[in-house]
């Protein structure tokens, strides 16, 4: 599987993509073209060799001319849509904008129709963001993995003024994924950088074992002392055909409470976003029957989970280790059954079905309302698969 891989120890933006996927051996003149389709006017892209911190990388440049509007998501799903671009570029495009908007209107309280991209939809950013989603389809790369993002630190200058680093739109967009502050005063991950990485990554950690064929570096604006700023970016084949994340298991032995009080403490771990709760049946020190209460959750929710755990619970501390993951590519279907729509979990490995699993909720809601059995719903979605 065709896999890049994204080494942000100094960070990430959307320039930084460009000039990683180009300097990696991206067709350039071909991918100007591409962009053109876009119709998108007003802008000028460059590239050039530069040294960041001993280390020769690639920079894009896009030079916007004067007097562009202000967009908002509406505009920019429309421009996309009625471009030439592929349809793969189209729809990771979207999906860039869309978690982009969502977290500008977390950040200062508004509804997602009126945030209107004052800096990060100008047009250098749609150059960025289209540009970097025309690359991926262009270098064939099925996979996109990334290592935990450096943040920086100190103080960034925006639109609604100064603000420490995070600035705040890229503090939601990295909620539930692994990042960390460093001691370089700046803004290491731009907003635009963290909707990439958090929309086409699936997996942050290690970088997994693979067969290199191209390294690329994406350089930054400004030269850190004792840290090049570039992007690093690896691609090549994977030794498996599995995705592979990390995740946080956080674990507590408890021989003192009411079991009935389980099944409410699983629920609100659910509900707060938990990959998953089990318990484990297990005999403590003299000899007390007790049992295991373990939660599976992404990184970033690691804090709410403990917090449920200590409240809820008799415990007195929990147990957190990372645990590498290794699973199928998962996506969901619809299909249309009598007693109403099924959404069914498809996995795939090297893009072949391994295997699909109607959701049981959903099953079950069909069941009730067409007053059928269970067992046919289940063998009807099974005929349409």
């Amino acid at each position: 599987m065709k896999t890049l891989y994204l080494d942000c120890f100094s960070g990430i933006s959307g320039d930084m993509v460009l000039g990683a996927l180009i300097d990696a051996g991206l067709d350039y003149k071909a991918w100007v073209g591409e962009l053109g389709k876009l119709g998108l006017g007003g802008y000028s892209v460059g590239r050039k060799k530069v040294q960041r911190g001993g280390i020769s990388g690639t920079k894009l440049t896009v030079k916007v001319s004067a007097g562009q509007p202000h967009r908002n998501l509406s505009n920019i799903e429309k421009l996309v849509r009625k471009s030439g671009i592929s349809k793969a570029a189209k729809k990771t495009t979207i999906e860039i904008f869309t978690r982009l908007a969502g977290a500008e209107a977390l950040a200062h309280g508004v509804t997602v129709d009126k945030v209107h991209f004052h800096e990060v939809g100008a047009v250098d950013s749609i150059v960025d963001i289209a540009g970097a989603s025309i690359a991926l389809d262009m270098m064939g790369i099925e996979r996109v993995l990334s290592s935990p993002l450096n943040l920086g630190s100190g103080m960034v200058k925006f639109s609604h003024g100064t603000f420490p680093v995070p600035a705040p739109a890229t503090a939601q967009l990295v909620k539930g994924l692994p990042a960390y502050m460093s001691d370089i005063k700046a803004e290491l991950t731009t907003p635009t950088g963290a909707a990439i990485a958090a929309t086409i990554s699936g997996g942050f950690g290690p970088m997994p074992q693979m067969d290199v064929s191209a390294v690329g570096y994406g350089a930054g604006d400004r030269e850190f002392p004792g840290t090049p700023n570039v992007l690093r970016v690896f691609i090549g084949d994977t030794h498996g055909e599995y995705e592979e994340d990390t995740a946080s298991l956080i674990e507590t032995n408890i021989d003192d409470m009411d079991p009935r009080i389980y099944e409410y403490v699983m629920e609100r771990l659910l509900s707060a976003g938990a990959l998953d709760v089990w318990m484990t049946p297990i005999i403590m020190k003299k000899s007390r029957p007790a049992a295991t209460l373990s939660v599976l959750a992404v990184p970033g929710d690691v804090p709410a989970m403990t917090d449920i755990i200590m409240k809820e619970t008799t415990t007195f501390g929990v147990r957190i280790t990372d645990a590498r993951r290794r699973k199928l590519t998962r996506e969901f279907i619809e299909v249309k059954t009598r007693g109403g729509v099924v959404r069914v979990k498809v996995g795939k490995s090297g893009g072949k079905v391994l295997k699909a699993v109607p959701e049981y909720e959903d099953v079950k809601a069909a069941a009730r309302k067409s007053g059928r059995p269970l067992r046919e719903i289940i063998a009807d979605v099974e005929k349409l698969m």
